[in-house]
């Protein structure tokens, strides 16, 4: 379902427009979550408040549930100017912008309190300026809670209960380089493709947030999910840059602080949404782990931050990064 929304600028709006010789534009937004999910409705938001505004001069069309594609195609079809506005996780970037990778290292926020901090601030808009020379603008980020590990064999306590298992990963080194240091073998897959691969046994598990989990309906082949939230990394929203470059000025700021605004828009509707999902997930009988020792998991992931955590700028922003209070 494509949805299109919009804002009636007037006859009289529309004529000035025209006769300006100002011609508006439709810009293209793309999510793979569903109409409903926190992360769409925040850019309908975002939308909504740019072409209104634009006084009618721009309009969005957002195409949520995968309708353009998996996360590795938008983003190409991003960079192209294909598609105007993008929400992804970070992850399918960590191989095009190295510093993308860096809020998505194993353990590195103590809490979502913790995050917010962070990427609300200078470091996190350092992270979203390293997408420039990419053929991208990053306009903001929006939640994706906590990540943690779910599967059909067994309750996972302990990175030996992992040993063997095929566990699904988002198409990043980093994140197969953290299901190695835990003995499991990772299998890198789109999002669209996981609830199959678990239910015909191609993967035994797989890891991702209680929205996702829920949705998905992953919790009907893999019942067993544990807490122990390896990653918080957020979603980032960003703009082609070949879309940027066609604005003024003054429209660059009107999309980047309708970007920001969106975030609060956002963060309430997933906050709500985590609730929901849990508790629809824990009264569908899933067998949770609400309680792990988090130490050994952290303790194995020394190697991941020694492979990815290389050179004197990006060890830098992990200090400054954790001392965040």
């Amino acid at each position: 379902m494509t949805i299109r929304f919009g804002f009636s600028a007037g006859a009289a709006a529309v004529a000035g427009l025209l006769a300006s010789g100002v011609w508006a534009k439709e810009f293209k937004a793309a999510d793979t979550h569903p109409i409903d999910y926190p992360t769409v409705q925040a850019v309908i938001h975002m939308g909504k408040l740019i072409e209104q505004r634009s006084g009618g001069k721009h309009t969005f069309k957002m195409f949520p549930s995968s309708q353009l594609g998996q996360e590795k195609d938008t983003i190409e079809q991003t960079k192209f100017g294909a598609i105007d506005i993008n929400r992804v996780n970070l992850a399918p970037f960590n191989n095009i912008v190295p510093e993308s990778a860096l809020p998505g290292l194993p353990f590195l926020f103590r809490s979502v309190e913790h995050m917010h901090k962070v990427m609300d601030s200078a470091i996190g808009e350092e992270i979203l300026k390293a997408f420039e020379p990419h053929g991208f603008v990053g306009l903001a980020y929006y939640d994706s809670g906590a990540r943690s590990f779910y599967n059909s064999k067994r309750p996972i306590q302990s990175p030996a209960d992992m040993k063997g298992m095929k566990i699904r990963v988002q198409q990043s080194d980093m994140f197969v380089a953290i299901m190695q240091a835990l003995g499991a073998n990772a299998t890198p897959m789109a999002f669209g493709e996981v609830y199959t691969a678990l239910k015909t046994g191609v993967i035994d598990g797989a890891e991702n947030n209680w929205p996702s989990y829920e949705s998905t309906r992953h919790f009907e082949v893999a019942k067993h999910y544990t807490l122990n939230e390896h990653s918080m990394s957020p979603e980032v929203l960003v703009m082609s840059k070949r879309s940027w470059d066609g604005l003024t000025a003054d429209e660059r700021k009107m999309f980047h602080d309708a970007a920001k605004e969106s975030v609060a828009v956002m963060r309430k509707l997933w906050f709500e949404r985590e609730k929901k999902s849990e508790a629809m997930v824990r009264q569908a009988g899933s067998m949770i782990v609400d309680k792990v020792d988090k130490r050994p998991f952290i303790d194995a992931m020394k190697p991941v931050y020694d492979r990815f955590v290389t050179d004197a700028k990006m060890k830098t922003l992990v200090a400054r990064i954790q001392a965040v209070q």
